[in-house]
């Protein structure tokens, strides 16, 4: 299979490395320490924009993760463009590992590219666990995004009490995996009532990384994109 790579930068666009692989883009996206290492996958005119947040770094997450790769398949067979990115240090994006500040804002530098990209369309931010974490503080200060879409996020770990401060409150759809061996579904479940503008799933009998309910996981995320 043949592959062309072209390097380029304009005025007001970051410096991209791009390789093409059949439909998708290898890349990477200006970050605010470096360069950011980046999957990008274009979708149909006029739908969704949407950059996606892969789990914990330092537990071995990164934009390869399988339950991140579910994600993307079924935002981009629903039509939407989509981005899914590795936060600073970790493979071949620049910079270390910083306790979920870093990486909010390596979340905002991927909206903004997201954005330069598809200017016309309806920008929106996903994650998976601590992706969450990272990808909707960047989401609830960007006020571009029009959707969130949290996959099993680990509120146990990290502190979401931002979401609930929001004052002007954005969609927001919570897919939690009722048997989650890794959040506690009771614990996520008293989270999302405290949220404005939360459209609650669970999955009953999955676990955190779904592995018999990816199907489920899947049609879930189409639905979203039906829905816009």
């Amino acid at each position: 299979m043949g592959a062309a790579a072209s390097f380029f930068k304009g005025d007001n666009a970051p410096l991209l490395c791009i390789v093409r692989l059949m439909q998708q883009q290898l890349l990477f996206i200006k970050g605010p320490v470096g360069q950011l290492q980046a999957i990008y996958q274009t979708g149909k005119h006029g739908y969704p924009a949407v950059v996606l947040c892969h789990p914990h770094p330092l537990y071995g997450g990164t934009m390869r993760n399988k339950v991140v790769y579910w994600m993307a398949r079924a935002l981009n067979d629903g039509g939407c463009s989509v981005l899914r990115f590795n936060f600073r240090g970790v493979e071949r994006s620049d910079g270390v590992w910083d306790d979920g500040r870093g990486e909010a804002n390596d979340a905002s530098a991927a909206l903004a590219y997201m954005r330069q990209q598809h200017p016309d369309a309806p920008l929106w931010l996903a994650g998976f666990s601590f992706g969450c974490y990272a990808g909707l503080q960047a989401a609830s200060i960007n006020h571009h995004v029009t959707q969130m879409i949290a996959v099993a996020p680990a509120v146990h770990m990290h502190d979401f009490s931002f979401m609930a401060e929001r004052i002007t409150p954005v969609p927001c759809t919570v897919i939690a995996a009722k048997d989650d061996e890794i959040v506690p579904y009771d614990v996520l479940q008293a989270w999302a009532m405290t949220c404005p503008s939360v459209d609650w799933y669970s999955i009953a009998g999955a676990g955190h990384f779904f592995p018999q309910h990816r199907d489920m996981l899947q049609k879930l995320l189409r639905e979203q994109v039906e829905k816009r």
